[in-house]
């Protein structure tokens, strides 16, 4: 199955895991409760999606990786220091097993959360003394003397054994102890989560046009070769990196992520056209709707691969403000949930209104640690929590400015200054709106009925972003577009009915 289908399945487990009796105790109990084993190539996201779950569950994650431990470690040989966690004392012995279970305890203890994922990597890379131990714990979640507290999930990964000279063949018994997921590559799938990263356009549009070249394991005469998702996510955070200080983006640059010679020259290439094609078409131009009849002419008797990378500049273009607008929405959604309950606050008789306004503050940044401790926050909702920080702080001089006489005065003055915010999020809003409405019309014209405006269509509905602004705000080209796809993807369905009907 692909990563998004595993992730699926992962969440499914942990709901039922997490499901409780009536008296309080877990339905199926600790023992019984199967560790989940994902099992699948290098790079293509493992650890990331645990992360998407324990955010998506409200849930701790805590993360290790096996390949050093050894049956001492596992045995947490010696013994060097005492901790107290709910009441009861534990051993604890630093860069060994027990230390994994103390960081759960840790973790427990400075968030709070009760439930959780331990997730161990690399968990059939383990020595083979290990092993023994390793059985008992996927039966009993115990390392040694060191138990997983109840409402942890344990979440193990690893590779097949053509990818890792390092892995060892588990036996019957270890496996008729897991719950196994086997995980493949899948673009379309990455590419979601790709979107939500912000991954460089020129990635997006070279992979549309080669999907080959997203997940690449080759035995060559010079050794192994190789291409994974994880190599493109580190490759697209360099080139940003890269472009924002000026830096050159070439094959020396592409080889150090995309460890295939030609896939890395081919990218490098490819990038270059990408910059030729961003600069020819004046992008910003086309989203402001102003786009010159020359332009115009130029997309429309383009080449196919010329064509998918004006989209995919596009749609990075109108992505971007579509971002912007579903971020400041966030930030202001957390913003009136913090004025409302502190409405009554600040109505207090001698209540210091900057000073309530500090303490919501000062919660949002405990959130922002607490998230970040559990690996439970996302990037959008750090960003979002850090904007409402920011809000609750302008607010603040705006009080100390204005001096007002009581509570109802000084609630005024801020929800003043949060219906400002909407008003200015309006705006953006509608001017997003705009550049969308731009793009559309652009590729109505230019591309007549080409398949480009379909693949508009699609790309805007896996975009987070775009899918977001839409719902919330609507696009009626959008809509309408989006029943031509319905309708063409109906159709398609109805053919190869027929097809597979003629051959039966």
């Amino acid at each position: 199955m692909n990563i998004k289908e595993a992730k699926e399945q992962i969440k499914n487990a942990m709901t039922a895991y997490f499901t409780k009796d009536r008296f309080g105790g877990y339905a199926i109990p600790v023992e019984r409760q199967r560790p989940i084993f994902l099992m699948g190539p290098p790079g293509i996201g493992k650890t990331a999606i645990m992360e998407q779950v324990a955010e998506e569950l409200g849930v701790g994650l805590v993360s290790y990786s096996m390949t050093h431990h050894t049956r001492q470690s596992a045995l947490g040989l010696p013994f060097i220091e005492r901790k107290v966690y709910g009441g009861q004392e534990y051993s604890v012995s630093e860069y060994t097993m027990s230390e994994i279970i103390a960081s759960v305890y840790d973790m427990m203890e400075q968030t709070g959360l009760r439930e959780g994922i331990l997730f161990l990597d690399e968990i059939n890379c383990v020595s083979e003394t290990l092993a023994p131990v390793m059985l008992q714990f996927l039966q009993y979640k115990i390392f040694g003397r060191h138990r997983v507290p109840a409402g942890w999930i344990v979440v193990t990964a690893g590779n097949p054994p053509e990818y890792n000279n390092s892995v060892r063949e588990f036996d019957i018994v270890t496996w008729d102890r897991l719950k196994r997921i086997d995980v493949e590559p899948d673009y379309d799938v990455w590419k979601e989560y790709a979107y939500q990263v912000g991954t460089h356009p020129a990635i997006l549009t070279y992979l549309d046009i080669k999907k080959g070249d997203f997940y690449k394991i080759e035995t060559t005469v010079d050794g192994k070769s190789f291409v994974t998702a994880r190599g493109w996510s580190d490759l697209s955070d360099m080139i940003r990196l890269y472009e924002q200080h000026g830096l050159p983006v070439n094959e020396k640059l592409t080889a150090q992520y995309l460890q295939n010679r030609k896939i890395a020259k081919d990218f490098a290439v490819y990038y270059d056209l990408f910059n030729k094609y961003r600069s020819d078409y004046q992008v910003d131009k086309i989203l402001e709707g102003k786009a010159t009849a020359e332009i115009k002419k130029r997309a429309g008797a383009a080449k196919f691969d010329e064509r998918m990378s004006l989209l995919g500049l596009l749609l990075d273009g109108v992505t971007e403000r579509l971002r912007v607008v579903t971020a400041e929405e966030q930030t202001l959604t957390e913003l009136m949930g913090i004025l409302r309950s502190a409405r009554t606050s600040l109505a207090r008789p001698g209540a210091d209104a900057a000073a309530v306004l500090e303490g919501q503050a000062e919660a949002l940044r405990k959130r922002i640690k607490t998230g970040k401790v559990a690996s439970s926050l996302s990037a959008d909702g750090e960003l979002a929590l850090h904007g409402a920080i920011a809000a609750l702080e302008e607010q603040q001089d705006i009080l100390r400015e204005e001096a007002p006489a009581d509570g109802n005065e000084a609630f005024q003055l801020v929800k003043g200054d949060f219906d400002r915010r909407a008003k200015a999020l309006k705006q953006q809003a509608e001017k997003a709106g705009k550049c969308l409405s731009n793009v559309f019309a652009f590729c109505e014209e230019v591309f007549a009925d080409g398949q480009e405006i379909l693949i508009l269509v699609t790309e805007l509905t896996i975009n987070v972003y775009s899918a977001r602004f839409i719902g919330r705000y609507g696009s009626k080209e959008y809509f309408a577009h989006n029943r031509e796809l319905l309708f063409y993807e109906r159709q398609k369905e109805i053919i190869q009915e027929l097809e597979r009907l003629e051959l039966s």
